[in-house]
């Protein structure tokens, strides 16, 4: 098993017609090594630049979040605080980092103390009150 960085994981995931090579060489990688660990932090700058570079929905981007998560080759740390992120941000509208964030929070189980408006209207948050 391998461990993949965001620019890897974004070549195998899409196709890229900038980096037709680098695409290759990313799904080439997968396929040879069988398998590969994928973290949070890199399924965060996943959705990041799947949004901001290549212009994703939310709908399409969790399309891709829900497909990496299925794919027996990717081996996904702390796979049940994803699979409750990726509900957060389903059903909300707060971002990737946030859903993640909060998940994480409420899997301790600990109340996420935040500033973020959004974000404090989830259960599990709450809102710190400015002066």
């Amino acid at each position: 098993m391998i461990a993949l960085d965001t620019n890897v994981l974004v070549r195998v995931v899409v196709d890229d017609p900038d980096a037709p090579e680098q695409c290759q060489q990313a799904r080439e990688l997968l396929l040879t090594q069988g398998s590969a660990w994928i973290t949070p932090i890199v399924l965060i700058e996943t959705v990041w630049v799947l949004e901001s570079a290549y212009g994703f929905s939310k709908a399409e981007t969790l399309t891709v979040i829900e497909r990496i998560r299925e794919n027996p080759a990717l081996e996904l740390e702390a796979v049940d605080r994803l699979d409750t992120a990726i509900t957060l941000y389903r059903n909300s509208n707060i971002d990737f980092a946030d859903a993640l964030i909060l998940a994480a929070a409420i899997q301790q189980p600990l109340i996420l103390h935040t500033f973020d408006r959004k974000l404090a209207r989830l259960d599990g948050a709450r809102r710190v009150a400015s002066p």
